[in-house]
């Protein structure tokens, strides 16, 4: 586990959305800033119960993604003061450099998830069929959409809460043991759903951030889109390819992300012979809201959804 330590200036456009019951603008016993909607939900678990004594507020909430994020003045401010400061720490995140190295607070515990996963990070895939889109040396930046590494990330983020407030170390190891049993439970799900399966590919008429987790299970894709991507009109050629790789493996569906316009996805289908898969949606936590936050989602439960529709991609 490698923790590292800095802090943050730097560009504008989002809001920075605090934990209902807490005020972001307050002062408080120890501030957390959190880039994404996972690490947000994950870092409340984490703290349970203490978590009202201490401000946690999430960046991104407004359906903007992490690929077009980038921090406002007020985003800024926000992570230079904070205590710990967690984000993805991908090509979609190299603003932090410069943010960090102008942090007021030089105490501060940044983590940058791609650099816990060291080796085991990996590198985007153009793979047969897909639309070419970067230079295909970037970090597959998707690392939450795993289990395995969510076990991991929320083990180093307990240990950084723990450095911070020594004095409630052993209630977040308690809810860290009871937190990532509840992951490595669900963990079992997906792996009992993708080994009893006769389906072993993935077909996605979109982007594929779900890298991590094929990988995970054993699980074959094809799709229109790297992970990252910014397109979104594939060229006849690839609908083309991908209808007849659904043929083939005899794919009763296209999958999409929860941000997709669907129009790929329709035409692939509409270029199979059958032109009679549904399309389902796996939910990459993406452009999550304060909105659904509030309406109870979490990291877990949206895993959970994931899972269903999984298992009926895979009939």
């Amino acid at each position: 586990m490698r923790l590292t330590a800095a802090l943050l200036a730097l560009i504008t456009l989002c809001g920075v959305f605090a934990r209902p019951g807490t005020a972001a603008a307050e002062e408080t016993q120890l501030s957390v800033v959190c880039t994404i909607f996972p690490i947000y939900d994950w870092t409340l678990a984490l703290l349970g119960d203490t978590a009202d004594e201490i401000d946690v507020s999430l960046l991104l909430t407004r359906r903007i993604d992490l690929h077009s994020y980038q921090p406002s003045i007020d985003d800024i401010i926000k992570i230079s003061s904070c205590d710990l400061f967690i984000y993805v720490g991908g090509e979609s995140d190299n603003w932090t450099a410069g943010v960090l190295k102008e942090a007021v607070n030089k105490d501060m515990i940044a983590i940058n998830l791609l650099e816990i996963l060291g080796n085991a990070a990996k590198q985007e895939e153009i793979c047969e069929g897909m639309e070419e889109d970067g230079d295909g040396d970037a970090y597959d930046e998707h690392v939450w959409l795993s289990l395995k590494n969510a076990a991991l990330f929320c083990g180093v983020i307990t240990e950084a809460v723990s450095a911070l407030d020594a004095e409630n170390a052993g209630i977040y190891e308690k809810n860290l043991d009871g937190y990532t049993a509840e992951i490595l439970a669900l963990d079992a799900e997906y792996a009992s759903a993708a080994a009893n399966s006769s389906v072993k590919t993935l077909l996605f008429g979109d982007r594929f951030p779900f890298r991590y987790l094929t990988d995970d299970y054993g699980l074959e894709y094809c799709a229109a889109f790297p992970g990252c991507s910014a397109e979104t009109d594939a060229s006849f050629k690839t609908i083309i390819y991908l209808a007849q790789r659904a043929d083939e493996l005899g794919l009763s569906a296209v999958i999409v992300t929860e941000s997709a316009d669907l129009s790929v996805a329709r035409a692939i289908i509409e270029n199979t012979a059958n032109a009679d898969q549904r399309i389902l949606t796996l939910d990459a936590m993406q452009s999550v809201t304060a909105g659904d936050i509030r309406a109870g989602a979490t990291y877990l439960s949206v895993m959970e959804k994931n899972l269903e529709i999984l298992k009926e991609a895979l009939k």
